[in-house]
Parts: structure tokens; C-alpha cells; sequence
């Protein structure tokens, strides 16, 4: 009856009803980095140009009703550095907001590189791009009001949590606040998220070992926790290489959750293959006959960062399939693909791999 109610009240005052999405779709990218290089290859006699980075890939994201990606540079103002302590410009944000990217991920270990200063001026400058952002917050006033968020995609309320499991020895001066994995708290939340009414719950952590291509039984464990809470998307970041995804069925055979261990990294100067590149997962859910919020889809596409091979060019976020087509001998990029792929079909569940491809 609440429904009908909702879709008549507009027509009694005049009004066009809105009919709530019964399809909405999600993307999920991996880590968003800076290197020194990449610093060096954005700049120009005006400050930084990142435009052309994710160009080929844009389309892709803004297709999507709703982006996630995990920035792993804090916004930390000049000096810009790379690794170990990130600083990158203001302009790399703002080309992924252009790209198409609606959420910013913020917590993971690299989020005090600059201290707790550099993570406040982050925050700061995602608000000037009016963009969602979470993980951390400049006071335990906007940790209440923002955590979990809970936001309206197309008629469905869908809640975003965000965790990491450390900062690399640096501890949060107040009021700043970082969200630690912490298994009470992160129940907690979830219960706040069902009594904000959110419809579907998607938990972002910042976990496991870096470049291991297969979880740890910590990530594992804590996987089981969030989908027996009621959790239906774990989204995972840090390995900087990808591992598995699988898909949770409940008893009648229907998916019940989606678990992507590690999306791997989504643009970045490491030179290794298996860090070369990383995996974008799009999820469509939807509603059914009881008005619930289900998972209808799963599928991955795997991306590769073309490295500048003179002094001008960008670093640039392209389709690894298309890549290896037309420039089979890119860096570690036939490797990339070969390795992730065997692990994907040896260890993925009901997630399978799809194509995309835009013009050069």
C-alpha cells in the first residue's frame, strides 16, 4: 500500500508520480594512485592535466548509476610526492570525478601520508567537488551524520560502509577520524544501516596482504561475518593485484551476496605484472516481486595502465583485452592477463569476465 501511495500522491497534487528504478547498476574500480612519475607526466606550465588518463575508460564508468573508487593518495597539498608518503594534486580527483566516479573511497593505509592535516585538506577538497566521499571524517559530528551513508539511487536506498585495516603506523590526531576494521563496530553499523532503512548494503574494506593473488583467511573470515550481518556486496582493496570473486547463493539458489577479495589496482606506476593493472566489477541489482533490493548480476572487466613512452604522455586506464590486441607488447600486459585469468577461472564463482572497447 506504501507503494501505491507514494506513486498516487503525486498525481493527486498535479504532479508527474516517480516511478522508482527496477534495475540500478554499480561499478566498482580498485586502487587510484599516484606515483612520482604519473605526478611528473601531469604536469604542465599550469599546474596538472590528468584528462586524458581515463578518457578511454570514462565511458564505461559514466554508464554505470552509481562509481566507486578507492583513492589511495591523500589530497595533501605541495609538495605532490609519490611513494612511500602520497601527496598527489588537486587536479587527479577532479579527473576522476570527470571520468565519471560518484563515490570516493578514503579509508586505506595511505590515508595519513600526509598526516591528519593532509587527510582533513582531502576531505576538503572532495567537498568542493561536491562529491560522496567516506571512510574518514573531520569530526565525530560529520562521522554520525555521514556513517553509514545511506543514499538514493534511482528510487533504492543503498548504504556504503568503508574500512581499512591500518595506516601505516600513523594514528589520526583529533577530531579527525579514520574507520578501522573493527568487528563490533562494523556490526554495529550494519544494524544502523537496516534501521536508516538502507535496502542493500555494500562494505568496502581495505584488507589482506599486498600482492598475493588469493585471500588470507582474515579476509575470508571477516567476508563470512559481513554476509551472515546481512551485508550483499563486500568490495575488497589493498593487494594491489586482483583475487577472486564469488558469488553466495542462498538455500533456494538465488544470489544471496557478492565477495570481490581485490580489485587490484586501477591506475598506478607498479611495474610488476600482476600489479599492472586491475579489475572493474559492475553489479546490477534489482527489485523483485516483494518490492527487496537482490543481486541480479555479477561480471568483472579487466583494465591495464598504459605507461607514457615519452616525456609528455599520460599514464593512461585502457581495456586490457583491446590493449593486448593492438599493442601485444606492452609491459607485463600479456602476462597480466594470462595470470589473472587463471585465477579467476580457477577460483572465481558466478562472476565471468565481459569485454568492452572504445576507440584509441
Amino acid at each position: 500500500m506504501t507503494g501505491l501511495l507514494t506513486f498516487l500522491a503525486p498525481l493527486l497534487l498535479g504532479q508527474t508520480p516517480v516511478v522508482p528504478a527496477t534495475e540500478v547498476s554499480l561499478l566498482f574500480a580498485g586502487d587510484a594512485m599516484q606515483h612520482q612519475a604519473q605526478i611528473a607526466s601531469a604536469r604542465t606550465s599550469e599546474g596538472y592535466d590528468y584528462s586524458g588518463c581515463f578518457e578511454m575508460i570514462a565511458p564505461e564508468v559514466t554508464a554505470a548509476d552509481y562509481a566507486v573508487v578507492n583513492l589511495e593518495a591523500p589530497i595533501g597539498g605541495a609538495p605532490y610526492t609519490g611513494y612511500p608518503c602520497f601527496s598527489a594534486p588537486d587536479e587527479f580527483p577532479a579527473a576522476l570525478q570527470q571520468a565519471g566516479f560518484d563515490l570516493f573511497l578514503t579509508a586505506n593505509n595511505h590515508c595519513l601520508d600526509r598526516y591528519s592535516r593532509g587527510a582533513m585538506r582531502t576531505l576538503q577538497r572532495l567537498d568542493s567537488l561536491d562529491v560522496d566521499h567516506i571512510g574518514t571524517y573531520a569530526s565525530p559530528q560529520a562521522l554520525e551524520r555521514f556513517h553509514p551513508f545511506v543514499t538514493n539511487i534511482k528510487g533504492m536506498r543503498i548504504a556504503f560502509l568503508n574500512y581499512t585495516y591500518g595506516t601505516n603506523g600513523f594514528t589520526p590526531t583529533p577530531p579527525l577520524i579514520v574507520n578501522y576494521i573493527d568487528r563490533a563496530r562494523i556490526r554495529r553499523d550494519i544494524r544502523r544501516a537496516k534501521d536508516l532503512h538502507a535496502q542493500l548494503i555494500v562494505a568496502c574494506l581495505h584488507w589482506g596482504d599486498e600482492y598475493q593473488l588469493l585471500p588470507n583467511t582474515g579476509q575470508k573470515e571477516l567476508a563470512d561475518l559481513l554476509v551472515d550481518e546481512g551485508v550483499q556486496l563486500v568490495i575488497g582493496t589493498h593487494p594491489h593485484v586482483i583475487q577472486p570473486m564469488e558469488l553466495r547463493y542462498d538455500e533456494q539458489g538465488n544470489p544471496r551476496a557478492l565477495v570481490v577479495y581485490s580489485l587490484g589496482n586501477f591506475i598506478s606506476n607498479m611495474k610488476t605484472r600482476d600489479t599492472a593493472g586491475g579489475a572493474l566489477v559492475k553489479v546490477t541489482v534489482a527489485r523483485d516481486p516483494m518490492n527487496r533490493i537482490v543481486l541480479q548480476s555479477a561480471r568483472y572487466t579487466l583494465v591495464y595502465t598504459r605507461r607514457p613512452t615519452t616525456q609528455h604522455e599520460p599514464f593512461v586506464v585502457v581495456p586490457a583485452e583491446q590493449e593486448v590486441q593492438t599493442h601485444p607488447y606492452r609491459p607485463h600486459l600479456k602476462g597480466f592477463l594470462q595470470k589473472a585469468r587463471e585465477i579467476f577461472s580457477q577460483y572465481n564463482q558466478g562472476v565471468k569476465e565481459y569485454f568492452i572497447e572504445t576507440r584509441d
